[in-house]
């Protein structure tokens, strides 16, 4: 039975690590709250874009070949993984790691490059049989110049790879934020985009296209493939946040759970040592007696 010294120092221990969890708690819903406040800003950009580049190329003519429309007999395909670069978010970066186990195991990863977004990632697949073509860690997680930074180096490393042919799709595994404490694993495919038919969203209109077709894709298509990583990478930032919060607060209940156990055994442990200091003194005043 531990004694009541060291009762007390796990005490003091259990005290500690509630305070450091619910520091970690606020910091956590303080960025959760501006990565919100940015996906705000970038949904409704990127969703408008889509849907822009979505009545374009289903209006525009068959002549149309820009390169990221264009399918190809599938031969080697690259996956991107965003996972996070700390840890202390419950299971955030395992949920994704499952699933993109999963996606190797359904796919073959004999064909398969690995593009890893976030430490957490790249952690786990550098000991395992899988080729990692490059990896992009170290990120600030609020979008800021750094961040935007790594983003665009990420685009132009995968649009240069398919547009060069060494890779014929591309596949991103994320977290697609929904609330603070909820968000959903997506599977997206990045590249090629896919090209909708006329009847599917134009409604049959017949649109004029000032300057060509192949002038304007070749301006918007950049800015597409850059928005739709922004929004990937901001959806992850928020989901990260989010968890970590969510689990930060499960673990400063959890220590305020212990602190209320060790608290009544201390309690216990010291009235039992009272006790018994009685009984040796009441003892020693019979014995005295007698």
């Amino acid at each position: 039975m531990p004694t009541l010294r060291q009762v007390k120092k796990r005490i003091r221990s259990v005290i500690n690590t509630r305070q450091i969890t619910k520091a970690m708690e606020m910091v956590a819903a303080a960025k959760l709250r501006r990565a919100q406040m940015r996906i705000e800003q970038v949904r409704p950009y990127s969703e408008k874009l889509d849907e822009i580049l979505h009545h374009l190329s289903a209006a525009a003519t068959g002549e149309l070949n820009h390169p990221y429309f264009e399918k190809r007999e599938v031969k080697n395909r690259t996956l991107v993984l965003v996972t996070s670069d700390r840890g202390f978010c419950g299971s955030f970066n395992a949920n994704l790691i499952r699933r993109t186990n999963k996606w190797l195991s359904e796919n073959g990863s004999s064909n398969v490059e690995l593009v890893c977004i976030g430490k957490k990632g790249f952690d786990f697949y550098k000991r395992r049989d899988i080729k990692i073509a490059t990896k992009y860690i170290d990120w600030v997680a609020n979008l800021n110049e750094d961040d935007m930074a790594k983003i665009r180096g990420i685009v132009s490393y995968l649009t240069d790879h398919f547009v060069t042919g060494k890779t014929d799709e591309i596949t991103v595994i994320y977290t697609q934020f929904i609330s603070m404490a909820k968000y959903l694993i997506t599977e997206s495919r990045y590249l090629p985009v896919e090209r909708p038919e006329a009847d599917d969203v134009s409604g049959g209109l017949d649109y004029i296209f000032e300057p060509s077709p192949e002038v304007i894709f070749a301006d918007i298509m950049p800015k597409y493939a850059l928005t739709k990583m922004i929004r990937i990478m901001a959806d992850s930032f928020a989901s990260e946040h989010g968890t970590r919060m969510m689990a930060m607060n499960s673990a400063t209940k959890n220590a305020g759970e212990m602190i209320d156990k060790l608290t009544l055994q201390y309690n216990k442990a010291r009235q039992a040592a009272i006790t018994k200091e009685l009984l040796e003194i009441v003892s020693g005043a019979e014995a005295l007696k007698g």
